[in-house]
């Protein structure tokens, strides 16, 4: 079957919208779990031990790093996907198009962790945090945009989308620079000789997407043995696929391997990763938590970072010429759009297991800014939004 590029974007909105929806049934029910009589059973199911072994080689790790570690290198590989198309022939190919989301975005990364840092200042324990507040989840940011329907302009959601591929495309520099350790040189030549195969796949215009997969796999494995997070594994094998070349459904192998990931994606591994790192055990929790420096930065950065970044580095851009207002959209649309990209959820939890991966166990302040900080942004962005809509309305 041949896909044209309206069909991706219909089904890109359409898929991510779902999504949305379905994450935060994940989310609620791993809450619900973690503070019923369930909790035990809850926790066991994350550290049950799977192991792979093929002779005297194999992993072994808890459910929860399986989930952190595997299934999450495979959006990575999604994301991957999706920002070379972007990059080649969608929305960020022209200059005209990259400018307002790239700057937008850049002020949507800066200054949220710029907040989460002066809030951490005097608790060396938590600067490690300082990139948590500055992701996207673009599942429950288009999800609430499915909500509004019509009241937003199908331009506001490229602009969302764009900007939020950027922010994963700086969360995974972020994640390669800072967030690797213990590095293991003889895993780093594997590593290195497995991309050597993918590109060599790619210069030989093979379109066939499992040769990709059976090196991408040794790949995985190279990059997981070497101290850099294996999802980035995931990015490395999106980078290799053609764009260019045809397969047999006549499409480029990008297209077939992003239009064949997106439902196992959006309707399984984002779920399935909400439900296993959401929970937060509420019950006997003190409110005071909030004002924890890493729950107060992570919520106080979504929150406030996010919408300060995004709306005022746009509308510096815009009245300087140096972006132009998406067509249909207002300043009072821009702005919820902006106040939705402080929904963190996914990317933030992921960046936090990182971030707090060995010292003090911060994982329930983690939970809390993370949950409290995408709460405030979601409901203050869908009542703009919808406002807006009304307003627009009654001077029509």
């Amino acid at each position: 079957m041949y896909y044209t590029a309206a069909d991706i974007v219909k089904s890109f909105f359409k898929l991510e919208s779902a999504a949305g929806i379905l994450l935060i049934v994940a989310a609620a029910l791993a809450i619900l779990a973690d503070n019923s009589p369930l909790a035990p059973y809850y926790d066991q199911l994350l550290e049950i031990p799977l192991a792979v072994s093929i002779g005297e080689l194999g992993i072994e790790k808890p459910l929860l790093l399986w989930i952190n570690d595997g299934l999450m290198a495979i959006f990575f590989m999604l994301v991957g996907l999706e920002i070379k198309r972007e990059i080649v022939d969608g929305n960020l190919s022209s200059m005209s198009q990259l400018s307002l989301p790239a700057i937008a975005a850049l002020g949507g990364m800066a200054v949220p962790s710029l907040i989460y840092a002066w809030i951490n200042k005097d608790f060396a324990a938590g600067l490690n945090g300082w990139a948590i507040p500055a992701a996207t989840d673009i599942a429950f940011a288009l999800g609430l945009l499915g909500l509004l329907g019509n009241r937003v302009p199908i331009t506001l959601k490229i602009f969302l989308t764009a900007l939020a591929i950027i922010d994963d495309l700086g969360a995974i520099i972020i994640i390669a620079l800072f967030y690797t350790s213990n590095l293991s040189t003889l895993s780093l030549v594997l590593a290195a000789a497995a991309i050597a195969g993918l590109f060599i796949l790619n210069r030989l215009r093979v379109t066939h997407i499992a040769a990709y997969m059976i090196v991408g796999a040794f790949l995985w494995v190279f990059v997981l043995k070497s101290g850099i997070h294996a999802t980035l594994a995931g990015v490395v094998i999106a980078l290799a696929i053609p764009i260019r070349q045809k397969d047999e459904s006549g499409n480029s192998p990008l297209v077939t391997l992003e239009h064949a990931l997106h439902p196992w994606v959006a309707y399984l591994i984002l779920p399935v990763f909400a439900f296993a790192n959401a929970g937060v055990p509420l019950l006997g929790l003190d409110p005071a938590i909030l004002l924890h420096p890493v729950s107060l930065g992570i919520a106080a950065g979504l929150f406030i970072g996010k919408q300060l970044g995004v709306f005022g580095l746009s509308w510096i851009a815009i009245k300087s010429g140096l972006a132009r207002l998406p067509d249909k959209t207002s300043w009072l649309k821009l702005y919820g759009a902006s106040l939705l990209t402080g929904i963190g959820f996914t990317m933030s939890l992921f960046i936090g297991s990182l971030a707090f991966e060995t010292g003090p166990n911060l994982s329930t302040e983690l939970r809390v800014g993370v949950i409290a900080g995408s709460l405030l942004s979601a409901v203050c962005g869908y009542l703009v939004l919808a406002w807006s809509g009304e307003v627009e309305e009654k001077e029509t």
